[in-house]
């Protein structure tokens, strides 16, 4: 069984995550999306939420499974044996940090690292910009999946 992971903080999961997911999921047996549960970070929507939101919006995909980590996602990768990991990437700039990132997975414990390109239309989307327009009254319908925006909404606007 050929198995990935797919990690991230996923907060929240945006359609540039899910594209990169269902892509991933079309290539291997399955495919385990890892949360980071970062304590140092603040996050806006809690771990739980986080996983049970990827649960739902990555229902369809009869191989994607959904996990939390902490610590050292090679380490996660060697407790559930898994030999490699999917990074989409969006940009050179997310190129140049997750290179030196494979490199130090690899040299650490031997787990593979692809990187798979973003589709262009998901290029300019990240996490923390979506939470700051919605907080802002933007509209990221399209941008979210319909479940994520009625979230943000709720937790940023009350």
């Amino acid at each position: 069984m050929r198995r990935v992971v797919c990690p991230g903080s996923f907060d929240p999961v945006t359609n540039g995550h899910l594209d990169i997911i269902g892509r991933t999921s079309r290539l291997y047996d399955e495919v385990v999306v890892a949360v980071l549960i970062n304590v140092e970070k603040k996050s806006l929507f809690t771990v739980d939420e986080r996983i049970a939101t990827l649960e739902a919006v990555t229902r369809e995909y009869g191989n994607v499974r959904v996990e939390k980590f902490y610590g050292l996602l090679v380490d996660f990768c060697k407790q559930q044996g898994i030999p490699a990991i999917v990074k989409g990437l969006r940009a050179v700039s997310d190129f140049d940090y997750e290179l030196q990132m494979a490199q130090l997975n690899y040299r650490m414990s031997g787990v593979e690292t692809l990187f798979m390109s973003t589709n262009p239309e998901y290029s300019f989307l990240s996490s923390s910009r979506l939470k700051e327009i919605a907080r802002y009254g933007g509209d990221v319908s399209g941008l979210v999946p319909d479940l994520v925006r009625e979230m943000l909404v709720e937790r940023l606007r009350g």
